[in-house]
């Protein structure tokens, strides 16, 4: 449970009323951000500050466009965990805030807060309505929620996407287990991270990064296909390496990671001769899925047909 529900219901709000036009760029995230980071510091005793896990969970509203259905069960649930006049107070400077902040405002935004406004003004705090709105709450689960999926966001990002983007399990349209599904995202990642290196994707890349997910894993080139764009969408953003590596070395078998070597540099070599920079990055990415460099310099041997 969140620190400060309250809190979090209304950071939520502000990023998807900043979702309203389908758009948002990465100075609207910053001046969201630094708005929230406010709140923590002028919402009475710092109880409005977000710790740093939920921070994180926040990420999984900026990853993408907050559909009309899912702000208004946002919206709801900030309505829920007001507690009295001085919150509904709060949040309402705090939208207009949002709206007062150094960037465009488009129209869609302006209506989606008057919108919000509306629906907060409308609240009954009593206390008997706030237990009615906790009960109806407690049947309601029929518009989006991103946040059944928050395990997923966090730990293998692209598996998350490519669930978004298929509207069910990936393991459920791939035809794998859950567990290969996973490894598969995971991989796919890796892969991306080698070919835009040198920030940009060159069609034999993209090649070999779809035949290497169609040979390790047995899903169709359609699906294998779909996991590349994810994957390569993905690592434009701010994907973290880190946890990519440490999620593929903790669930891909020893073996399957050794054999997956020989797809980083079937990628890595796609146009032509192995750079330094990008044997450099396979290195560290060896090292980083608990490989040996043994196992990096027996690949890079193959690579090379020697």
């Amino acid at each position: 449970m969140p620190k400060n529900p309250l809190a979090m219901a209304l950071a939520k709000v502000i990023i998807a009323a900043a979702w309203a036009d389908g758009h948002l760029a990465r100075d609207e995230v910053n001046s969201l951000k630094n708005i929230l980071a406010e709140l923590g510091q002028t919402g009475g005793s710092g109880e409005m500050a977000l710790t740093v896990n939920e921070w994180a969970e926040l990420e999984i509203y900026l990853h993408s466009p907050v559909g009309g259905e899912e702000r208004a069960r946002l919206v709801e649930d900030l309505g829920a965990a007001l507690r009295g006049p001085g919150d509904r107070a709060l949040v309402l400077a705090a939208l207009d805030q949002m709206l007062r902040a150094d960037r465009v405002i488009t129209r869609e935004e302006r209506e989606a807060a008057a919108e919000i406004r509306s629906a907060l003004e409308h609240v009954n705090l009593g206390m008997f309505a706030q237990l009615g709105r906790l009960l109806r709450g407690s049947i309601r689960s029929k518009a989006p929620n991103r946040e059944l999926y928050l395990e997923e966001f966090l730990h293998n990002r692209i598996y998350y996407a490519v669930r978004q983007r298929i509207g069910k399990a990936p393991e459920e349209d791939l035809g794998i287990p859950a567990d290969e599904a996973h490894i598969l995202a995971l991989a796919g990642g890796l892969l991306a991270r080698v070919a835009q290196l040198d920030n940009t994707v060159t069609d034999a890349e993209h090649t070999r990064i779809v035949e290497a997910l169609q040979q390790g894993w047995g899903v169709s080139y359609e699906r294998a296909a779909l996991v590349a764009e994810v994957a390569l969408a993905e690592s434009v953003a701010d994907l973290d390496y880190y946890q990519l590596t440490k999620e593929f070395a903790d669930t891909a078998p020893v073996d399957e990671r050794i054999r997956f070597l020989d797809a980083l540099f079937a990628v890595a070599m796609a146009d032509g001769n192995l750079s330094r920079e990008l044997s450099d990055e396979i290195s560290r990415i060896t090292a980083s899925i608990n490989l040996t460099h043994d196992h990096f310099v027996a690949a890079k041997r193959r690579a090379r047909g020697e």
